[in-house]
């Protein structure tokens, strides 16, 4: 007689549990139940979670460029840590290399932020040597406009710029409203800006066109435009090289410049880079008779000559520096 008790049964008796079919299908099904939950789910919550193969996963590139967000960087632990590295490293740096002369800063020393800052860019070192160059209260309470391509391509190094010079992303291919807009807000809240408005450096040393991204900042935010000339930098670490040299630099401050009634961007920034040349020839010769140019209309354009060929353009370019290694004139 069997030991079970009434109404119960085992597993094994029941009738569809006992084919063989059925008895091969769970076999398998224990077999592949590991593989059917991909691994990194069954680490979770150790290691990221997987996305389903319905969803289009996320892309790591569109937390950089232009979306990359350098907020953190403005935060005290941040300029706290910016402010040591410009101090005990890029600054000594950057004046072992070029010795740098600096020309004009009480012409601006007077303004409240928020200012503007625009220069001619010759080399990678220019946004260095202009933070150097700047008097504290206004170095540290400056952003730098660099591009979103080059500078925020990578992770790590869009990382290094925004913490190391408080960089912030901008197109510069195209138009882009979240980028103005982000640095029109940051101007408002009274953060000072370093921009090249010839949009990259130069490819030959000559000058290139001021675009009018940084007049179109000034006339929208009411900011004055304190336009710089650098000279010597192409010298140091010119386009396409990776090592620098050491060569003595120049940087010229001039008066603040605003907006006429009546004046858009472009005549702005037409007028813009008539002051740098102006800057480029008080370097070169000296201050009156730069100013005596100006009044003429005579500044050397640092554009050159394009109608020319490109060397006569650069025969040109050496011949100018070479009037500013002669010696200068002395006051009767």
């Amino acid at each position: 007689m069997s030991s079970r008790r009434v109404g119960e049964s085992r597993a094994d008796d029941r009738p569809w549990r006992r084919g063989p079919l059925i008895t091969a299908v769970k076999d398998r099904a224990t077999t592949l139940r590991p593989q059917l939950v991909p691994r990194s789910m069954r680490m979770f919550p150790f290691t990221a979670p997987s996305t389903p193969s319905s969803v289009e996963p996320h892309s790591p590139d569109d937390e950089l460029g232009i979306n990359f967000d350098t907020e953190w960087a403005r935060e005290p632990g941040a300029r706290l840590a910016r402010a040591a590295i410009q101090d005990s490293l890029l600054i000594p740096g950057l004046k072992a290399f070029t010795k740098p002369t600096i020309h004009g800063v009480d012409r601006f020393e007077h303004l409240d932020p928020p200012i503007i800052f625009t220069a001619n860019h010759h080399s990678h070192l220019d946004t260095g040597l202009v933070l150097s160059a700047l008097p504290r209260k206004f170095r540290s309470k400056t952003i730098i406009a660099a591009g979103a391509d080059y500078f925020f391509d990578k992770r790590s190094k869009a990382f290094f710029s925004a913490l190391t010079i408080n960089a912030v992303p901008i197109e510069r291919k195209k138009v882009s409203r979240r980028s103005t807009d982000h640095i029109r807000k940051l101007l408002g809240e009274g953060w000072n800006l370093v921009i090249f408005p010839e949009g990259g450096r130069s490819p030959d040393g000559l000058g290139q066109e001021f675009k009018a991204g940084a007049t179109y900042l000034a006339l929208k935010e009411g900011c004055p435009l304190v336009p710089l000339h650098i000279d010597g930098t192409d010298k140091v670490l010119p386009k396409g090289s990776s090592f620098p040299k050491p060569h003595p630099c120049t940087i010229t401050f001039g008066n603040p410049i605003l907006a006429s009634d009546g004046e858009d961007a472009r005549d702005l920034a037409l007028r813009l880079e008539m002051a740098v040349d102006a800057l480029a020839d008080e370097s070169r010769s000296d201050w009156w008779t730069a100013r005596r140019n100006a009044a003429t209309g005579a500044s050397p354009s640092l554009r050159g000559n394009e109608a020319a060929a490109s060397w006569r353009r650069h025969w040109a370019r050496t011949a100018n520096d070479k009037a500013k290694d002669a010696p200068k004139r002395r006051w009767p």
